[in-house]
């Protein structure tokens, strides 16, 4: 009996010391049930163990697990507080994976593994039991908004450091995708050809295009080659991660630039376009943008003409367009011109509208009088309304035949009625011109100013004196002035103060304004004309000599032909002396001479 009790108890403490050897190692076990999410897993032992079902299969299920299934095992203790034995698939895993990523650090393979969640800075990565870390900035080439299409599936990572005594590894998921993407461009690159059609990514959107990942290298699709119709961004159209179908349109092989069209797959809608829409037609369309020199108008898909901004209003020209029309407006227009190699269709809208200008020429024509209200008083006149969308302008000279100041405007009022005459129109320059003077007949005046003109020299006489010069007026009723510079031809004697009111004076004219009933009058002009008279009448002054100069050297010629004549007339009166004492034949022929001497005498006093 004591030799069985010694037997039994060797055969414990081996089995003890068997059993103590089991924990902290790795094992073969078998499933022999799974309930629930746990699975049952016999290693040999008295007792056996559960597992998490998910240990098993990991977490994207990568492992299946059923009944029967040899896996290996952790042991970490032989019995717990139940007498169950404590397993873990997990550390068994890690422990057979950390010798594989050892392999995968040396030779620089690729390593399966799957995103599960966010850290620090990063994610975390299931390598078949082991965890890693995987920097934000090694996930992908670009940067990538939304991880959720990457997390929990399986994909290949490169560990690029580790280290196992504090459980630390770092992978890329980036190093792996360049990889392929050389090899996948290098191959796209030798096949790539003008019009061929590829499948791309889009990879980012920006405000002048888009960039298309073709599997390895990236191409431009301008926001023009998008589509036909307009595209304010390209965000209306794509998205990033969208795949896309894209002809390439250029490419440069030294550049390497691939230049990718959308709207070349689908058929050009410009096609005989100009077969559809002729001038003169008129068409409804849908407003789509807006813009300072007009508005684009949708006819059709992809085919859109511009209202500019002079072709909207026929009275409105300098206001924005976005004043008259708005985004997404239907509206009716005018084809004004189909421009089929520039792509452009020119609308008008103020065509389709009754033409004011042209109601206007009818309603009111030139020299017409009508009743108006009016709209507005200025400085410079009135603004009378003619109908509900123009507006006519009596100018401050176009109100009285007499008064031409801001005064006159003070005897009207805003919203008052007058009658007015229309004087012009003028549609290209929006302006009509009216007056208020004109309606009671014709100027009381423009006989006077018919009977003046530019160089006509009149007397006149002064009404006012101010520094400026001299208010006068003419023997005809005109009022004129007469400029202090125009007074005098010698500065000195250029002042208002020789000059008192009522005097009359002779003046030139120099200029005659019929609009502002202005007469413009110069004494100096005329004193010049006065001496160009007399220089041409009594010698020229090339010499330098003065009108004075002249008057006195012609003063002096009489003189000496007077004197000249007194000694003829005394030779006369001896004659006729010796004649009355004495007449001989021999003084006949001194009497004779005598009378010629006389006669030439009177003809010099005559001179």
């Amino acid at each position: 009996m004591q030799a069985q009790k010694e037997n039994f108890s060797d055969l414990l403490n081996e089995f003890m010391q068997d059993s103590r050897t089991f924990e902290g190692k790795v094992v073969k076990g078998t499933i022999i049930n799974i309930y629930n999410d746990m699975a049952t897993i016999d290693i040999g032992m008295k007792s056996e163990g559960r597992v998490p079902l998910k240990e098993i299969t990991g977490r994207a299920g990568m492992h299946e697990a059923k009944v029967g299934d040899r896996i290996e095992v952790y042991v970490e203790r032989l019995e717990d507080r139940h007498g169950e034995a404590m397993l873990s698939v997990e550390k068994a895993r890690r422990e057979a994976s950390w010798n594989l990523l050892e392999d995968a650090l040396v030779t620089g393979a690729h390593i399966d593994g799957v995103i599960f969640g966010r850290v620090k800075g990063g994610f975390a990565v299931d390598l078949d039991g082991v965890i890693a870390f995987l920097p934000g900035s090694q996930v992908d080439i670009r940067p990538i908004r939304d991880l959720a299409p990457l997390m929990n599936i399986v994909q290949p990572f490169k560990i690029l450091k580790m280290d196992k005594s504090r459980s630390n590894i770092v992978v890329s998921r980036r190093s792996v995708l360049e990889e392929s993407r050389a090899e996948a461009r290098t191959e796209l690159v030798a096949n790539l050809s003008e019009g061929q059609v590829v499948a791309g990514v889009v990879k980012n959107i920006t405000d002048y295009g888009a960039f298309i990942d073709l599997g390895g290298v990236d191409g431009l699709l301008h926001v023009t080659d998008i589509s036909w119709r307009r595209i304010n961004h390209p965000n209306e159209v794509l998205k990033v991660g969208e795949t896309i179908d894209v002809q390439v349109i250029r490419y440069n092989k030294d550049t390497q630039r691939i230049s990718l069209g959308m709207k070349q797959l689908e058929s050009d809608p410009w096609q005989n376009i100009d077969l559809q829409y002729k001038p003169g037609q008129k068409v409804v369309g849908k407003v789509t943008n807006i813009t300072d020199y007009g508005a684009f108008v949708e006819l059709q898909p992809a085919i859109e003409g511009l209202i500019y901004v002079t072709e909207m209003s026929w009275t409105k020209k300098n206001l924005h367009p976005g004043k008259i029309l708005t985004v997404g407006q239907e509206v009716e227009v005018v084809v004004l011109v189909v421009d089929l190699s520039k792509r452009r269709i020119s609308l008008g809208l103020k065509q389709c509208m009754e033409n004011p200008w042209q109601k206007l020429v009818e309603d009111h024509p030139l020299g017409s009088i009508f009743e108006g209200v009016i709209k507005n008083v200025t400085e410079f006149g009135l603004f009378v309304g003619i109908n509900e969308q123009l507006d006519g302008m009596v100018h401050i000279n176009d109100i009285s035949w007499e008064e031409t100041t801001e005064e006159t405007l003070k005897q009207f009022t805003k919203g008052q009625m007058i009658k007015v005459k229309v004087l012009d129109i003028d549609p290209e320059k929006e302006r009509v011109s009216l007056g208020v003077k004109q309606v009671s007949g014709a100027d009381p005046l423009a006989d006077a100013f018919s009977s003046i003109k530019k160089g006509d020299v009149v007397t006149c006489s002064v009404t006012a004196i101010d520094d400026k010069g001299m208010e006068v007026k003419l023997t005809n009723g005109l009022n004129g002035y007469i400029k202090k510079a125009d007074i005098a031809k010698e500065r000195n004697e250029q002042r208002v103060d020789r000059f008192a009111v009522g005097e009359k004076i002779d003046a030139k004219v120099l200029v005659v304004e019929k609009a502002s009933r202005k007469v413009s009058l110069s004494i100096k002009a005329r004193e010049m004309d006065e001496e160009k008279e007399a220089l041409s009448t009594y010698g020229s002054s090339d010499s330098g000599a003065t009108l004075g100069d002249i008057l006195g050297t012609a003063l002096n010629k009489a003189k000496s032909k007077k004197s000249e004549a007194d000694s003829a007339a005394k030779e006369v009166k001896k004659a006729t002396t010796a004649e009355d004492t004495e007449e001989t034949e021999d003084e006949k022929p001194k009497k004779k001479a005598a009378a010629t001497k006389k006669k030439a005498a009177e003809d010099a006093d005559s001179e």
